[in-house]
């Protein structure tokens, strides 16, 4: 038997998809339904991982939380262990590119951060492209393990600091009265 191998973005952007197709149909009374199919769905395997979680124990929990998978349903069903701040320091640990935390607001699902690489210096033609790069990224990163976290923003770096360079005074002319 063969599996496929999905995670929790792609899954979820294939469940957008599906809603979101149904929706253009503007057959309300099956999108209405689709919804709820997905909620009871998302209900009922919630349930069934929740009481295998409480029947594995810590020890076992634990040695399943290497798999990105795994974290990433008990993350989704709020199943896992660390807390959200935990989870994404721990997904921001596998960005290629380094990110400074500035914050995470629960409200609104909006997480900020700034880039912890200094940026080059010339034309900076390929800003926007590299910042877009870099935000997919942390968006990969944190999908699985933060389902909490609904946008990145991502602010530039702090400029390096201007280099002072101190110099000899140029010689001043005597005074003469």
């Amino acid at each position: 038997m063969s599996t496929t191998v999905i995670d929790a973005r792609e899954a979820g952007r294939r469940v957008e998809e599906v809603l979101d197709r149904l929706a253009a149909s503007g057959d309300r009374q099956a999108c209405a339904a689709a919804e709820e199919l997905v909620r009871v769905l998302m209900d009922f395997y919630g349930a069934g991982l929740a009481r295998i979680v409480e029947r594995l124990g810590a020890g076992a929990l634990t040695r399943m939380l290497g798999d990105d998978l795994v974290a990433g349903l008990l993350a989704l069903h709020d199943l896992h262990p660390d807390d959200v701040g935990t989870r994404i320091a721990r997904a921001l640990e596998s960005v290629p590119d380094p990110v400074e935390l500035i914050g995470f607001d629960e409200a609104t699902g909006t997480l900020r951060l700034r880039s912890a690489a200094r940026p080059a210096t010339g034309c900076g033609c390929a800003g926007n492209a590299d910042a877009d790069a870099a935000r997919q990224s942390v968006e990969d990163a944190v999908a699985c393990l933060a389902p909490e976290v609904t946008s990145v923003e991502l602010a530039p770096a702090a400029p390096a600091p201007a280099l002072l360079q101190i110099g000899t005074r140029p010689p001043t002319p005597a005074h003469v009265p």
